[in-house]
């Protein structure tokens, strides 16, 4: 059903392969600023020996040895690279990306779509890097994800990529599969271990699962209302398979991340045992008892703030991407959100409602916002380890510099720059997990050599944070104009 396999690694030429330095970088008079511990450190020396750092020092006053490379960071500021831990590869975040949610598929077939998707994949992980992302997590896509995170090890200019393949769902999506399917739905608790036992064998950094509850019904007049409607009778409905899901891949030593989005549902969720949670509860205020059982499970979770504005904004011609995302965007899918430019004789009813009533869609984004971000500021204040992420592919969610966005957002909430940098780096590295997630995320020795170097104060202003001098992956260095040439 989802086995089909399509060549991405024949992208790859001999000009591409990944390439480790073996000489010394010394960089020296910046600021280094370690979000995950608070430190910040003037004038400091950062010594990289490959792929990774080898010393950090303070106030330093050593004087580089003959053949060093040398990068004067002085008036600058030194951070560990950004970790965006949500995206989705297999979506461009074009208008054309998710024929399920608004169809054009008689304007541009949705397997040209994919076609140009993986033939741009070596782009887009350009525009990564050019944020300051050196890495990511896809959390969910066709069986060609797996092949996807080979090539982006392939490529020096990718970030680092951790991947889950297709989603276990409780409904379906079949606008969506040509064949290996992104989203695959699944019936009973069987039907889910199976699902996880062969998802397993391509050894995937997650098991992800897609929680989406149904509608309460209204009742007939005079009618009772129907079993089921309850919001912790409807999140129970599918929670038989959650537990499946959760119980079998941590059998097998997998973690599971789960999109949630209602408060019962993420509840559940988490008391089954989830890893991850992807997204804001968005339906209620969250609860004392929802924070403690975050708490105590040690659960992560990523707000994805983001995206809950992009599509209702792209419908309504309304949208407005950052100056980071206009110039480090891709220009085709930027060019391809101007629904004005349909033909007109094939503009969905989706997108002709919310041209003609722009404010009505507008209101139920900020009532969104109302909810979402009042609960990530509770769940920071409760100590709740925040994970920065975009859900970047989906439309109008831009690969890469969406994250600036995220971080207006995350600021709106309340969050301080010092906490946003914590989110994106330190706590974000917790969703790798493993010797890589032990290996990013913060500034010390043993540390891949991930950094990426600003020219001015990110704790002044979060909108510094993309004032990108240049970026540090793996040890290579990049200057930051020179990544998308």
């Amino acid at each position: 059903m989802y086995m089909k396999r399509f060549p991405l690694l024949a992208l790859i030429t001999a000009s591409t392969a990944f390439a480790t330095p073996s000489a010394t970088t010394i960089i020296i008079n910046g600021t280094a600023i370690d979000p995950g511990t608070g430190k910040i450190m003037p004038n400091a020396a950062i010594t990289i020996e490959g792929d990774h750092i080898s010393a950090i020092k303070e106030n330093a006053t050593d004087i580089p040895k003959k053949g060093d490379t040398v990068i004067d960071a002085r008036g600058k500021f030194i951070l560990p690279g950004y970790i965006d831990t949500h995206v989705h590869f297999f979506q461009s975040g074009g208008l054309f990306t998710r024929p399920d949610g608004i169809d054009l598929t008689s304007v541009r077939p949705y397997k040209d779509e994919v076609a140009a998707i993986k033939r741009n994949l070596p782009d887009t992980f350009k525009r990564y890097l050019r944020s300051g992302i050196t890495s990511v997590v896809d959390i969910g896509g066709p069986m060609w994800n797996f092949e996807m995170r080979r090539l982006a090890v392939a490529e020096a200019r990718a970030p680092r990529v951790a991947v889950a393949g297709p989603l276990i769902s409780s409904i379906s999506r079949p606008q969506l599969d040509l064949g290996d399917p992104p989203i695959v739905k699944i019936d009973t608790p069987e039907q889910a271990r199976d699902m996880v036992r062969k998802l397993a064998i391509q050894k995937p950094d997650y098991i992800k699962i897609w929680y989406i509850v149904p509608p309460a019904q209204s009742p007939s007049p005079g009618a009772s209302a129907a079993p089921g409607q309850s919001d912790v009778e409807r999140a129970a409905i599918f929670r038989p398979i959650v537990h499946a899901v959760v119980e079998e891949s941590h059998r097998l030593k997998l973690r599971v991340a789960v999109h949630a989005t209602e408060l019962e549902a993420a509840r559940a969720s988490v008391e089954e045992g989830a890893d991850l949670l992807v997204h804001s509860v968005t339906d209620k205020p969250v609860d004392e008892r929802f924070v403690k059982l975050l708490k105590e499970k040690g659960t992560i979770l990523t707000p994805t703030l983001v995206v809950f504005e992009r599509y209702g904004r792209t419908f309504a011609h309304k949208l407005e991407l950052t100056p980071e995302e206009k110039a480090w965007g891709n220009p085709e899918v930027i060019a391809s959100l101007d629904v004005t430019k349909l033909p007109p004789d094939k503009v969905p009813d989706r997108i002709k409602t919310a041209m003609a009533n722009p404010q009505q869609g507008l209101d139920r984004i900020q009532q969104t916002y109302d909810v979402a971000l009042k609960n990530l500021k509770t769940l920071e204040d409760a100590g709740i380890t925040i994970a920065t992420g975009t859900d970047a592919g989906n439309i109008g969610t831009i690969h890469g510099p969406a994250i600036f966005r995220e971080f207006q957002l995350m600021k709106q909430a309340g969050l301080t720059p010092m906490q946003i940098l914590q989110c994106t780096t330190a706590n974000a590295a917790k969703t790798f997990g493993g010797d890589t997630g032990a290996k990013i995320g913060s500034l010390k020795p043993g540390n891949f050599a991930d950094l990426v170097i600003l020219k001015s104060n990110p704790l002044d202003d979060i909108k510094n944070a993309s004032d990108i001098d240049s970026v540090i992956k793996n040890g290579v260095v990049y200057q930051a104009n020179s990544i998308l040439k």
